[in-house]
């Protein structure tokens, strides 16, 4: 085989450190990135905070909820992260702020304590607490419960199967009411026990004990004919039992709140929607003056490369901020109507809108609006939730699918409960509109909203 030699001309990306960094640092949501700044503090003397200092050398002022918040607005200030700091002592240390939170066992067990009962029963009561599921409730049957029980424990304590079933009636009358029950209908029974005795009361524990699959299908003909009531007792026992609690344990297996920081603010400034950055995301760095002249007096200190990331991540930060401030305000230019109107003005959008305007790549757009939110007048929202697909109208608009799903929303929310709307009424109503869909999407927004089907929504 004869060797040649050929020449071959090519183009190829190579990423740069600063790059790397750059992109690395633009796709952090804004507590990750915050964490990564402390990093960068911590390994590199060149490099020093200036926080609470402007550009004219100002002190900034505080971020005050009346610069956001609109009066009669219902945007809840508390539930966003203010970036406010503290003083480093012991009074304030953040991780002593944390609320102590109990299980739903500790609960149980510290109630079981205050029974006046021997350390036997006791036990058992453990023993089933044990056994809850995570919402309270009991799935094994108190047989198989007893069958896990050793043996030689069983023979040793004289441990008779009926001695669980008077545990657990222990167990049903802790608090929340309706722990321990075995099904749904025990749960919600246990919690109307509790209740005074009237007629209502008695027709709603019938209703839990004998009707509730006819409650399911709305089969409200069959359940008076079943429970002897008239319409108006019906509605009532309905009402409360709506009003009871199916999981009671619910509370205790929820997941922690998810606090965010919004990267930057929206209001309404003498008519114009404006944008700026939330300076309590956006860390102001500098480079350490004295180390820098000391490194001009003397190389040999070996920190010309930590002066050199410094100065890389300086502008790297920098540079993440403009990013996603253009791009915040292309969005609230484009969503203009979103923030007068709500949801049903919608525009439909797609990343490559913006990449073309801001004439950005559509990849560097994607990470811009991943995990980066903004606080408005309307609510804190994540840069991602203002872009979507879009459906053509009957008169050769397009509406977003986030527009669609609000227009259905409204529609079920003003509908006649003893006549909701099926989906085929729905679709015709948003025809009516102008907003032509098909029945199936209807349906599968509707499922996205978590609105139950038209059987499910008839009431009395």
């Amino acid at each position: 085989m004869k060797q040649t030699l050929q020449l071959r001309m090519s183009q190829q990306l190579n990423l740069t450190p600063q790059l790397q960094q750059s992109i690395k640092l633009l796709q952090l949501s804004t507590l990750d990135f915050q964490q990564e700044i402390e990093q960068f503090l911590a390994e590199n003397p060149m490099l020093e905070r200036e926080d609470g200092v402007t550009d004219a050398g100002e002190e900034a002022a505080p971020l005050e909820a009346s610069e956001v918040v609109e009066e009669g607005d219902s945007l809840r200030w508390d539930e966003v992260r203010s970036g406010q700091s503290f003083d480093e002592d012991d009074e304030n240390d953040p991780a002593l702020r944390v609320p102590k939170t109990d299980s739903l066992r500790d609960y149980l067990l510290e109630q079981s304590g205050w029974l006046v009962l021997p350390e036997r029963d006791r036990a058992l009561i453990t023993l089933l607490i044990d056994a809850l599921d995570d919402d309270g409730l009991l799935s094994q049957s108190l047989d198989e419960i007893y069958a896990q029980i050793p043996a030689e424990l069983i023979a040793e304590l004289e441990l008779e199967p009926e001695e669980l079933q008077i545990a657990l009636q222990h167990l049903q009358q802790l608090e929340p009411l309706g722990v321990g029950a075995r099904d749904l209908a025990e749960s919600l029974s246990l919690q109307l026990r509790v209740l005074p005795d009237n007629p209502v009361r008695n027709i709603a524990m019938r209703l839990v004990n004998e009707g509730l699959d006819l409650l399911a299908q709305r089969d409200y003909t069959r359940l008076k004919r079943q429970l002897q009531c008239d319409e108006a007792t019906l509605r009532e026992a309905q009402t409360l039992v709506r009003g009871l609690t199916p999981r009671p344990g619910a509370n205790w297996s929820a997941e922690t709140t998810r606090y965010v920081l919004p990267d930057v603010i929206v209001n309404k400034v003498r008519g114009q929607w404006q944008v700026r950055l939330n300076s309590a995301a956006q860390p102001k760095l500098r480079v350490n003056e004295m180390y820098a002249k000391l490194l001009q007096g003397d190389s040999a200190l070996g920190l010309s490369g930590k002066l050199q990331e410094a100065r890389w991540l300086i502008k790297s930060v920098e540079q993440r901020g403009s990013t996603i401030l253009r791009v915040a305000e292309a969005i609230v230019a484009r969503q203009k109507a979103f923030f007068e109107y709500g949801e049903v003005a919608m525009r439909p959008l797609v990343l490559r809108d913006i990449a073309d305007e801001l004439e950005l790549h559509e990849s560097t757009i994607s990470r811009v609006t991943t995990q980066k939110y903004m606080l408005t007048p309307r609510g804190v929202f994540e840069y991602k939730y203002f872009f979507g697909s879009h459906v053509e109208s009957e008169s050769g608009g397009e509406n977003s699918a986030t527009s669609i799903k609000a227009l259905i929303k409204q529609l079920v929310q003003q509908e006649n409960t003893h006549k909701p709307l099926s989906d085929s009424a729905i679709t015709e109503e948003l025809a009516r509109q102008g907003v032509v869909v098909a029945r199936r999407t209807v349906a599968k927004y509707r499922e996205a909203l978590m609105i139950p089907p038209v059987n499910q929504r008839k009431c009395l």
